[in-house]
């Protein structure tokens, strides 16, 4: 038996096994929808793959000229109200309503117009019916207009690290000291 456990234990270092990805996703874990994400860099990943960070999440299009604006910038007041150390430990995530129109191309390009660090933010796309789950999970609503525009409801969602809804806020435009607190808690904890 000694034999056979270090072949083993080579073998899960290899296959990149880790504690995490062996340990079941919680129930109400957002992490569970197959969503495959697209980001502004062209990559491909599952959002489960953003498992082990916190994550600041919104749903926007590029192409609003008016509330997607806002829900951005209050993205980053809220991400900069938090002392730098928990900072550094949060990502930010906003996805697209419009897969038809928010391209690769048109995500970097909206990412480069907003001056948006890739290194801590994410703007990515998916397929029609993942966009559908996804919102529908984050109790986000939204839906087309004849001229091509969205109504939706307009949040700001905090992930745990497991991907379960920690927080959320509906102050755009604006920072939510409340929301902040709340970061701030979950961050705090192991």
């Amino acid at each position: 038996m000694k034999h056979l456990l270090g072949p083993l234990m080579l073998l899960l270092v290899l296959c990149g096994g880790s504690a995490a990805a062996a340990t079941p996703l919680p129930g109400d874990s957002v992490y569970n929808l197959p969503v495959q994400l697209t980001t502004q860099d062209g990559r491909q990943q599952m959002l489960a793959e953003r498992r082990g960070r916190p994550q600041l999440v919104t749903m926007f299009y590029t192409s609003c000229q008016m509330v997607c604006p806002m829900i951005i910038d209050s993205l980053r007041l809220t991400r900069n109200a938090l002392d730098p150390t928990l900072r550094a430990k949060i990502d930010l995530l906003a996805v697209s309503f419009d897969s038809a129109k928010d391209d690769v191309a048109t995500l970097k390009t909206y990412a480069d117009k907003r001056k948006l660090d890739p290194r801590i933010w994410t703007l990515a796309r998916a397929e029609p019916a993942q966009v559908r789950q996804l919102s529908g999970v984050l109790g986000l609503q939204y839906r087309q207009l004849p001229d091509g525009e969205f109504n939706h409801s307009s949040e700001l969602i905090l992930l745990d690290a497991e991907g379960r809804i920690a927080a959320r806020t509906t102050v755009i435009g604006r920072l939510d000291p409340a929301f902040v607190k709340a970061i701030g808690e979950t961050l705090a904890r192991p």
